[in-house]
């Protein structure tokens, strides 16, 4: 008699795992945002471990003994937590990932050699994308890379901002890993094939953007540059158009050595950052605006109706955030909750573009 977990697809398998490590990416790029707020960054100037130990020294002796290791870095213990807990979730991450692919490729091996060569059924693993689990795989060892460069070149912000972009880049790839194995039907709806790839393209735009937005929210952050306009909105310094530095701002060459924590770049420089995400979360409004009524067709869709709106409650909840980011000045919970939300867009924007790609023309 075959036992029940037997009789479960393997595809189905697949699906609730990469459900399960997509919440805890969700977790872990929480975290990292709550370390960079709490200027946790280097909280353990070593990796993986903390001060040599694979805790945050507690005991007065345990603290001696890191001091004598790291004199030019005292303990610290209220940042050194916040900076081992994300790498505990971090390091649960990889471990998942890798258990994915073992159990996916072990699998495809398993079922290759139990079916018959003369056997005309498909495989058991027809519509797994091994490719995307391998690439998942490879992601999160990057990842845990530009991880220790962050600690070892001192937060640089080239380095810090990659990761950050990584950590989405992980949570989403998980989040499509789990739309694409799951048992779902071509979506069928009247529309012809010039609108339809017009509304690809437009889907695929929005998620180029809100890419280009993030990478300029993770500069801005990597350069401590979130508080260079104070609580002024939407003016800045005083001014519309204040004097900005945009060549140092977003000077990507920026030496290897000194310790970036709490930012190296003058006030004009923080400044150009700063009014360039605003611009930038502007700009994507308005095209999201635009994209809104251009897909006001899809409405007529259950399924495609759910993928549009989730995109605009969540872009409407992120200004919200934001704007009160700028109000508070940046308060804890808030610019948390900003990231998060952030995230959340672009989840839902791979999401849409996947039901997009559902699309069977009747």
């Amino acid at each position: 008699m075959k036992s029940k977990n037997s009789d479960v697809p393997l595809r189905k398998r697949i699906a609730w795992a990469a459900l399960a490590a997509t919440g805890l990416a969700a977790v872990v790029v929480m975290l990292g945002a709550w370390t960079r707020l709490v200027d946790a960054g280097l909280g353990c100037p070593d990796w993986p471990g903390c001060y040599g130990f694979i805790g945050v020294p507690m005991t007065a002796q345990d603290i001696a003994i890191a001091e004598a290791r790291f004199p030019e870095a005292p303990v610290e213990v209220d940042k050194g937590w916040p900076e081992m807990i994300h790498r505990y979730f971090a390091t649960s991450l990889g471990f998942v990932i890798l258990c994915l692919s073992v159990y996916t490729f072990w699998s495809s091996r398993r079922s290759v050699a139990a079916q018959p060569k003369s056997s005309a059924q498909p495989s058991v693993l027809n519509g797994i994308p091994k490719l995307h689990i391998a690439g998942l795989l490879v992601l999160v060892i990057c990842q845990g890379l530009f991880g220790m460069w962050t600690v070892t070149l001192k937060l640089w912000p080239q380095v810090v901002s990659i990761h950050l972009l990584g950590g989405f880049a992980t949570l989403s790839l998980l989040f499509l890993l789990f739309l694409r194995t799951r048992a779902h039907e071509p979506l069928s709806f009247d529309i012809g094939s010039s609108a339809l790839a017009h509304m690809k393209r437009l889907a695929v735009l929005a998620l180029i953007l809100t890419v280009i937005q993030i990478f300029l929210g993770a500069w801005t952050a990597s350069n401590y540059a979130a508080l260079a306009c104070g609580d002024e909105l939407p003016t800045c310094q005083g001014a519309y158009w204040p004097e900005m530095n945009f060549a140092q701002g977003f000077d990507l060459f920026q030496s290897i050595g000194p310790n970036y924590l709490g930012g190296l770049l003058d006030n004009e420089s923080r400044v150009a950052i700063q009014v360039s995400h605003r611009i930038g979360a502007l700009l994507l409004t308005a095209y999201f605006i635009y994209m809104f009524f251009s897909l006001r067709k899809l409405l007529n869709h259950r399924v495609l109706k759910q993928a549009v709106l989730a995109v605009f409650i969540v872009l409407v909840v992120q200004i919200a955030l934001g704007l009160s980011n700028v109000i508070w000045l940046i308060p804890l919970s808030i610019a948390v909750a900003h990231n998060a939300v952030g995230a959340l867009l672009l989840l839902s924007l791979v999401n849409l573009n996947y039901q997009l790609s559902r699309i069977k023309q009747k």
